[in-house]
């Protein structure tokens, strides 16, 4: 007969309440003092890491088996089933089953995912909805004021994040952080059984029909594009040759900018999040958590760069072989690139240190400071005025302009 561990045993003693403790497996480097009160564990479970924490009415298993590996919930998270691993998140996030959530991911509070989703390097800001069978690694998303007015993914939905050059330079900007953070921008929307090649940028507003393969930037506020019919049943043949780039200028200035918002979302965790994340042992290690996950985040994205640079003198050598020795302008942009990018590597993990404190930071502290009052963190954002909101977008935009322009 199986028995049950001295590990949930403990849970047990502490006040957590596990379903069928015999088949739930707490491994010995999980601290149990890092579990809060009226969680709930549901049979089947696996709780893994030191680094593993869950605050109070956290559920765990509601449909299935769930397995944790060194992640951070906040309070009332519910994570119904699938496999977690090195990922933070925050009050009243709602996962379905079939999950499978890996490193670098960050899901603000009630961001909500249907079942059978996949996230790696994710960052979803409050609110945003993913719906079911989707699969969106290498973005971040913004947009939405509160639950009934949020950015949504519709069900059977594809980032492409992988190109046939075998690079993942290819992160997605849907949104952006100096004006998602704020909370009050029009959501987006990205219809069902659709997809984005990355990397794009797409503004606040934007509806992309169901159905559509994105494949450009959507830089127009409340855009609708519609993936019509092809006008000709026939397949488009080209020739690919293997490792030959053409304009990466595109690229490039994606990569920097979506670079460049996660240095501003680094900020805005230690100088602002900081503020209401702090009095607790689970909101601090979700604090800690969100921190560590933004900055792999950084390092994630400069080492795909770096991979993509790596790969500029054989795509020249192409170039210069099919065009008899001469370089065009794609091919001097990537040479430039190329030799470029030790330093531009430096800077992009550095970060606009000039930047960080300003009087936009020291006035828009002040500003939540004095409308907080008791108020949570959504609360707070909600209720600054309009002066207080300029001058935090101003702060963290003079972040990404800094490493956007160093192209």
């Amino acid at each position: 007969m199986n028995s049950i561990s001295a590990k949930v045993e403990e849970l047990i003693k502490r006040g957590i309440t596990i379903r069928n403790p015999v088949t739930v497996d707490v491994d010995e480097s999980v601290d149990a003092t890092r579990i809060g009160g009226n969680v709930v564990i549901h049979q089947g479970c696996r709780i893994r890491g030191k680094e593993t924490s869950i605050g109070p009415g956290c559920v765990l298993g509601e449909e299935g088996p769930v397995t944790i590996e060194d992640c951070q919930l906040a309070e009332k998270v519910s994570l119904k089933g699938g496999y977690f691993s090195g990922s933070v998140f925050l009050d009243g996030v709602v996962f379905g089953s079939g999950a499978h959530v890996r490193a670098g991911t960050l899901l603000e509070e009630n961001v909500s995912c249907a079942h059978t989703v996949g996230l790696k390097q994710t960052m979803l800001m409050p609110f945003v909805t993913l719906g079911s069978l989707i699969n969106f690694c290498d973005c971040l998303m913004a947009g939405g004021t509160s639950r009934k007015d949020h950015s949504e993914v519709g069900s059977s939905y594809i980032h492409f994040n992988y190109t046939p050059n075998q690079d993942k330079a290819t992160a997605s900007l849907i949104g952006d952080v100096p004006r998602g953070v704020l909370l009050d921008q029009h959501p987006i929307f990205l219809g069902g059984q659709g997809g984005m090649v990355g990397p794009s940028r797409i503004e606040y507003g934007a509806v992309i029909a169901a159905g559509t393969i994105c494949r450009r930037d959507v830089t127009n506020a409340n855009a609708l594009v519609i993936g019509g019919a092809p006008r000709s049943t026939s397949s488009h043949t080209h020739t690919f040759e293997p490792g030959a780039y053409g304009n990466i200028g595109r690229s490039l200035a994606n990569n920097f900018a979506y670079i460049g918002n996660l240095h501003a979302l680094l900020q805005w965790y230690l100088q602002v999040r900081s503020k209401f994340m702090l009095e607790s042992l689970h909101c601090a290690a979700c604090h800690k958590g969100a921190v560590t996950q933004i900055r792999a985040m950084i390092e994630e994205r400069i080492k795909r760069l770096s991979e993509l640079a790596e790969k500029m003198p054989a795509s020249i050598e192409i170039a210069k072989r099919k065009s008899n020795g001469t370089m065009g302008a794609s091919c001097a942009e990537q040479w430039k690139f190329m030799e470029r990018w030790p330093e531009l590597a430096q800077a992009l993990s550095d970060g606009a240190d000039e930047t960080m404190a300003s009087r936009e930071l020291d006035f828009f502290v002040a500003e939540i400071e004095k409308v907080r009052q008791g108020k949570n963190y959504l609360e707070t954002i909600a209720s600054l005025g309009p002066q207080a909101k300029a001058a935090g977008r101003a702060w963290l935009e003079n972040i990404v302009n800094a490493l956007s322009s160093l192209l």
